[in-house]
């Protein structure tokens, strides 16, 4: 099924508020959803979900690292708490607790972690996380999921609701290109395929898929017919997709909003390795700290657009058949 727009359109409405919106509509359906956070109601969307629910927001103020901690003994009484913080502060910050207080106990929590890489702008590297998937990754059990526009995330909240475990969600607070109509279907584990092609596949996450589908039509223009994978669910990675892309296109390109070392390009290439080894190369931060800047002038700094996946696409090409 075609869950893309005929053309893709800048969202009326900010990611923070469709959140808010999809988290309120959980509450309404579970009365074991709470939101926490560390005093970010305004800047992470929430604060009509406290006004909703003044008995299930709870507000911790700038001590992170106990709100995570309470979220896991609430988690252990039977309750679904929602963790919200800037991404460096939803992860970095708290990795202790993440990992010891809530996943080694196998509990039932959700971080979310706003602002993902470069779309943090104007805050800049203190609170710019691009490596927040790295470190979730490395969590036994835990879920890490990048929405690539509002239709998605709206659902995938609902499945983060249904559905037990530590998860890890990232995106951007403000609003984001929608590729996504609204029968677009989110499903924990399973990646999208948005194009099929015979010559490069293209697997991408979050803002990224957007310039996958950018590069997908500058390649069309030079004859090279490309894969487009949004492959949404980080960890568990959708391995069958991945290695079908692999085996048909010969050739993969990752493009992610995150560090090169420990994300997207990362578990695909720990998955290619071993099962069907291809050329493979990677879009995106390599040896950077963030900056304060535009989103147009961090992608151009980051080397993030569609025109670097077309290149390094065109360059994977060039590598089939040729040994290392």
């Amino acid at each position: 099924m075609n869950y893309l727009l005929e053309r893709p359109i800048m969202d009326e409405r900010e990611m923070r508020a469709v959140y808010c919106d999809a988290l309120i509509d959980a509450a309404k359906e579970n009365p074991r959803i709470f939101a926490v956070d560390a005093d970010v109601q305004y800047s992470m969307g929430t604060k009509r979900f406290f006004d909703a629910f003044p008995e299930r927001g709870i507000n911790c103020g700038i001590m992170e690292a106990h709100a995570v901690g309470m979220c896991a003994g609430m988690s252990a009484t039977g309750l679904i708490p929602f963790f919200h913080a800037f991404g460096t502060f939803a992860t970095r910050r708290v990795f202790d607790q993440i990992f010891l207080s809530c996943a080694y106990q196998k509990l039932n929590v959700k971080i979310i972690g706003g602002d993902a890489g470069i779309s943090a702008t104007a805050n800049g590297g203190t609170h710019m996380p691009f490596e927040d998937m790295a470190l979730m990754r490395a969590v036994p059990g835990a879920t890490v999921i990048e929405p690539a526009d509002a239709a998605l995330l709206k659902t995938a909240v609902k499945h983060m609701a249904d559905t037990y475990g530590v998860f890890y969600m990232r995106s951007s607070r403000r609003k984001v290109t929608r590729i996504y109509n609204d029968s677009a279907e989110f499903v924990i584990g399973r990646a999208n395929v948005l194009e099929e092609g015979s010559d490069v596949a293209i697997v991408a996450c979050g803002i990224m898929v957007l310039e996958a589908l950018r590069a997908r039509d500058m390649l069309l223009k030079k004859g090279i017919r490309a894969t487009v994978i949004d492959m949404h669910t980080v960890k568990p990675l959708d391995e069958e997709a991945l290695i079908k892309a692999a085996k048909n296109c010969g050739a993969v390109v990752t493009a992610e909003n995150h560090n090169a070392i420990g994300g997207l390009g990362s578990a695909c290439a720990e998955l290619l390795s071993e099962k069907c080894p291809v050329p493979l190369e990677r879009v995106a931060v390599f040896e950077s700290f963030g900056e304060v800047g535009t989103l147009d002038y961090l992608q151009e700094r980051f080397h993030l657009t569609a025109r670097d996946i077309a290149e390094k696409a065109e360059k994977c090409i060039g590598r089939k058949g040729k040994k290392a």
